[in-house]
């Protein structure tokens, strides 16, 4: 993209739900190497969902290492040419840890937890608002979603938790500001910080002044001083220090992992992108102007491409088990042995054979916003087999994304012009199948770009951008339609596709009201 041919590398960190990456790119956005590896999920109880820091720390600095050496064999010199490292996180995941010695506190509750169901039903009855109390301030309704009850819960039920707090002993942040922390010197100075994406998911942070929220802090006895501070997605954060890859090299750029997908998607005032992971995320930028939903979706932070530009926001709508699902078919049930076999199954039938499956393991997410509802899979026969099972969770991820699209619409009743087109990535998206189905579901075009992983691409775009690698004009030029894109184009009939709609619509209203099911 950039017309000098000087040499330049810049590094991403791409810390996931279920895996970290490291990724090298050049001047380009060619990747010259990279390294991932999965690790452990935990699930001390039926709902709860924990990672271990520790072994999120180390999952970060193996990738460093092992994509240093992979772009090294290439032939690469990435001491010699490296500006910055860009950083990538799942959002909203929450740790509590001591500042003196380091080490967590609790393990990191995972977004999709949702342990804190008591403290937000709590919450809806203390709060003159209900749920919708604090949604004017920072866009969100009271969930377990977001970190702020998570934080709650761990100041209320971990001991060593109350006593560090007690003792201005401990600091809280997402996985953003734990990695950052740890990165830049922890004990021995490390920077406490998160970005505005990262921090407007907290439900602390004020979307309109872009800092904690006092009376929200106030509201829900939560000390400032454990808070850590809120900057810019793009401007030069710090240097990694002693014990970690690349010491020295600053860290200059820090997204959460959808809000760094609209930037890798080149995603512009108007346009929207899903991303298919453990679930999906469906963004659209509305500019800079605060949209708050009257149809069941959130507001949120697009991005702010450095310390004094001008913020971008976003409504979206998030979908708590996507890739999950496929997760669950091949490790809980057996059915296949590796996420990739789902869509030669899939494939070996051209329906569902009337099963819909729906994948609220942990409740429903937007537009619903159900915890009490549970996975169902209904319509299942003599005739039914595994194929039709495998095609109907691919069906269910694209019905929950036609779902948040349809609240999007409405949303934006009389503001959209011309033909509605999504642009997809994440790993899910190499299955041509369900990218397929995507669009015979919404009736409209889904394009997909050559680089699918555009959640690193955009942190590593950030932190070129605070160093000089590229512009910001360089980087949305990167969203113009791209000769190596495929475009899925709709081939289901209208009438067949109201009538799957209607037939979904009935799935989904099954699962209320199942959280409470005997054991």
């Amino acid at each position: 993209m950039a017309k000098t041919k000087e040499a330049a590398f810049i590094g991403s960190i791409d810390q996931g739900t279920s895996s970290t990456r490291f990724i090298i790119y050049d001047r380009n956005s060619r990747c010259v190497g990279s390294h991932q590896v999965e690790f452990t999920q935990l699930y001390p109880q039926a709902g709860w969902v924990e990672h271990d820091p520790m072994e999120i720390l180390e999952s970060v600095k193996v990738c460093m290492a092992k994509a240093v050496d992979n772009a090294s064999a290439e032939g690469h010199n990435v001491d010699a040419a490296l500006k910055a490292i860009g950083l990538t996180n799942q959002r909203e995941t929450t740790l509590v840890w001591s500042k003196s010695t380091g080490r967590p506190l609790y393990n990191a509750i995972v977004w999709m937890d949702v342990r804190t169901t008591s403290v937000c039903r709590r919450l809806e009855k203390e709060m003159p608002g209900g749920r919708t109390h604090f949604v004017e301030t920072c866009g969100l309704p009271i969930s377990t979603y977001f970190s702020a009850m998570k934080l709650i819960w761990l100041m209320e039920n971990v001991d060593v938790v109350k006593e560090a707090i007690k003792k201005k002993d401990a600091l809280f942040g997402t996985v953003d500001s734990w990695l950052i922390w740890n990165l830049t010197g922890g004990v021995k100075g490390g920077l406490h910080v998160t970005d505005v994406s990262n921090a407007s998911r907290t439900m602390l942070m004020n979307l309109k002044t872009l800092e904690w929220d006092k009376p929200t802090l106030e509201t829900l006895k939560i000390p400032a001083e454990i808070l850590p501070k809120i900057i810019s997605n793009s401007e030069i954060i710090g240097k990694i220090r002693e014990g970690w890859p690349l010491v020295g090299f600053p860290i200059a750029g820090c997204l959460g992992d959808q809000h760094a997908a609209m930037v890798g998607q080149a995603c512009k005032k108007g346009e929207a992108k899903s991303t298919y992971g453990t679930g999906a995320f469906i963004l659209r930028n509305t500019g800079e102007e605060v949209v708050h939903s009257t149809h069941g979706l959130l507001t949120t932070l697009a991005f702010k491409l450095g310390s004094k530009a001008p913020a971008n926001y976003a409504l979206e709508g998030s979908i708590a088990i996507a890739g999950a699902a496929v997760q669950w078919l091949r490790d809980s049930l057996g059915v296949i042995k590796s996420a990739g076999e789902i869509e030669e199954l899939a494939s070996q039938v051209d329906t569902t054979g009337g099963v819909y499956f729906v994948p609220a393991f942990n409740g429903l997410f937007a537009p619903w916003w159900r915890d009490d509802a549970r996975g169902v899979c209904i319509g299942i026969t003599r005739f039914t087999s595994k194929a039709h099972i495998a095609r109907a969770v691919l069906e269910s991820m694209c019905f929950q994304v036609k779902d948040v699209l349809d609240s999007m619409h409405k949303d934006a009743a009389g503001s959209e012009e011309g033909e509605f087109l999504l642009r997809v990535d994440g790993g899910a998206t190499v299955n041509n199948l369900l990218v397929q189905i995507q669009a015979d579901l919404l009736g409209s075009p889904v394009v997909r770009p050559a680089d699918i992983e555009t959640t690193a691409l955009g942190a590593a775009y950030a932190a070129g951008l605070a160093v000089g690698v590229w512009t910001e004009e360089e980087i949305f030029a990167s969203g113009e339609k791209s000769k190596s894109d495929t475009t899925f184009r709709p081939k289901l009939n209208e009438e067949l596709r109201k009538k799957k709609v209607d037939s979904w619509f009935k799935a989904v209203e099954r699962t209320f009201d199942l959280a409470d099911l005997s054991i």
